[in-house]
């Protein structure tokens, strides 16, 4: 087999570190995995057992790999990790989208896609420039979330509209002329997508006029909401106007 590599964003594969998320890449997608790394100090455990087990049904080799764990675990520790192919997402007909413009932390990623999925939103739209979606931190952070969503990648937000036409768009901005409860308030037509921008700059002020520009009223002890924490609020809020 070929020799693993440090990841980077040119690589056709990736990592999902740790037990659970190299777990969930196994359950939503055993046709992309390709190894299940182990760390020699990984107690086997009954999971462990059934994962390698299923790995070994499926022809994915287990092989332990103590130096590329370290490498992927930085500050924490890592005793498993999924190799998996990089492939992007199609979004799945009529359900409702969630767009994310310039996101740049791994972290915060992460955790509005493992929000997302657990609201039911599994189409994501992700513009660039953009933290990589498929970078390690990212996946850890999304416990093993992304590989349950579907996942686009946008060059611009202009593409994202010419693909994804009739598409009524809620954005959050600081500067929303409508208020949270009132644009939840107001009945919404077909399919629609939630709008959220960069960690610092927010969306440009531009995009107002591109649909309902949504403000999240807080108070002024604080300048701004986390992005994820945001998206969570926002997300939670329009699950009523969800087609179930």
């Amino acid at each position: 087999m070929p020799k693993l590599e440090a990841y980077t964003h040119d690589l056709p594969y990736s990592y999902a570190p740790g037990l659970f998320p190299a777990t969930a890449c196994f359950k939503a997608c055993p046709e992309r995995c390709e190894r299940l790394l182990v760390s020699s100090k990984l107690r086997m455990t009954e999971d462990v057992q059934q994962l390698m087990d299923s790995c070994a049904a499926h022809g994915i080799r287990t092989e332990t790999a103590d130096r590329v764990l370290e490498r992927l675990s930085r500050k924490e520790n890592c005793y498993a990790a999924m190799v998996y192919r990089k492939e992007e997402g199609m979004f799945e007909a009529g359900v409702p989208q969630i767009v994310l413009h310039n996101p740049s932390d791994s972290g915060n990623l992460g955790t509005i896609l493992r929000t997302a999925l657990g609201m039911d939103y599994r189409n994501i739209a992700i513009i660039r420039p953009a933290v990589d979606s498929d970078d390690p931190r990212t996946v850890r952070a999304s416990m093993g979330a992304a590989f349950s969503l579907n996942i686009r990648h946008f060059d611009s937000m202009e593409q994202y509209q010419a693909e994804n036409s009739g598409i009524q768009l809620f954005l959050f901005m600081l500067t929303g002329s409508v208020t949270l409860d009132e644009a939840v308030s107001k009945p919404v037509t077909g399919l629609f997508a939630l709008v959220f921008g960069n960690e610092a700059a927010g969306l440009p002020d531009t995009f107002a006029t591109l649909g309902t520009p949504v403000r999240i009223p807080h108070n002024h002890e604080i300048d701004s909401l986390n992005l994820a924490i945001a998206a969570g609020i926002g997300m939670y809020s329009f699950r009523g106007k969800m087609n179930r």
